[in-house]
């Protein structure tokens, strides 16, 4: 594959991190544009929020590829309007300045949020009925993306919905749901037959880097690595490499559990503090989250890890595990 000229927008993230590692290992010319400072790769980080247009223009000028990362997606985001500005406000920044700078190729990451919960496994062509700000302001964000894509028929758009992205270094639900549970303060809530999507970081991070192959035109994929876990079996799965008695422990009726959420947003609200717990992540723990990854596997991409590798390498690297 020739050298590229490639911009990540949020490349100081977890994802960001990795995707740029991949992609400076295969000898193209990457540069990170995030409003943090790249811990990693601090000398190729350009500091850029994605709502400021006229620095964005100036930085992607020269550029062959755009890889825009950047999102406000944290359940918990105050202002709300955070999630329309950074998500939808700089989805127009981002195609308008690769509009004026000749950018021909986008590739967008966006989530299986857009499609809100389900009981059967989703693919790409499935209504989207998203449940959150979150969820909302990335389906209307493709909607931009694929405004631009349609300019031009020399224009090429990549969007990825990928599904919870776990591994080492990142901090998200499996790391904090790991961490629970080797400090015992893990409880089921639910009776655990709710299956969930994942999708381990350097899988992830492949495919971004294996899409860049692709030409003109719109492409739309899942990312998820299978098979899908209940999660009783994920945290036996997590216990049984961790060492510990894969035995039932207490388990709390889901009811209990949401009334305890709601109980910790009341809290938020009056304090201003922001609590791990809230009553749409007890909602986000129970609910299937099933997507499928077909379309994604007949692009010819295989996945290098399994889930099973995944969390070894996750739990060993994480926590220190021999």
């Amino acid at each position: 594959m020739d050298k590229k000229r490639i911009l990540v927008i949020g490349g100081s993230g977890f994802i960001g991190t990795e995707l740029v590692r991949v992609l400076l290992e295969s000898g193209n010319d990457v540069r990170i544009v995030d409003k943090k400072m790249s811990t990693t790769y601090p000398e190729l980080c350009i500091i850029c929020d994605v709502r400021d247009k006229p620095n964005l223009h100036n930085t992607c000028k020269g550029y062959d590829i755009l890889y825009n990362l950047a999102a406000e997606h944290k359940d918990n985001v105050t202002p709300v309007s955070l999630y329309e500005e950074v998500n939808i406000g700089g989805a127009r920044n981002v195609c308008e300045v690769a509009e004026e700078t000749g950018i021909k190729k986008i590739i967008f990451t966006s989530s299986v949020a857009v499609y809100g919960f389900s009981n059967k496994e989703i693919t790409e062509d499935h209504t989207l009925h998203p449940f959150n700000e979150y969820g909302r302001t990335k389906m209307e964000a493709e909607k931009v993306y694929k405004a631009w894509q349609e300019k031009s028929k020399e224009h090429s758009l990549v969007i990825v919905r990928s599904t919870v992205v776990f591994g080492e270094r990142n901090r998200g639900n499996v790391y904090n749901l790991i961490k629970q549970i080797t400090s015992n303060h893990f409880i089921m809530v639910g009776n655990g037959k709710n299956k969930k999507s994942l999708a381990y970081i350097d899988n992830v991070v492949m495919f971004l880097h294996y899409i860049l192959r692709f030409g003109p035109g719109f492409h739309l994929y899942n990312y998820i690595d299978k098979p899908d876990m209940d999660m009783n079996t994920l945290v036996y799965s997590i216990k049984s490499i961790i060492g510990y008695s894969t035995k039932n422990g207490f388990r709390l009726p889901y009811s209990l559990g949401f009334i305890g959420g709601k109980i910790f947003d009341i809290l938020s609200f009056i304090s201003g503090k922001k609590f791990s717990i809230s009553s749409i992540r007890i909602k986000k723990f129970c609910e299937n989250t099933l997507f499928s990854s077909k379309k994604m596997l007949t692009s010819g991409f295989t996945p290098p890890h399994t889930i099973k590798t995944g969390l070894e390498k996750t739990i060993r690297n994480e926590f220190l595990i021999n």
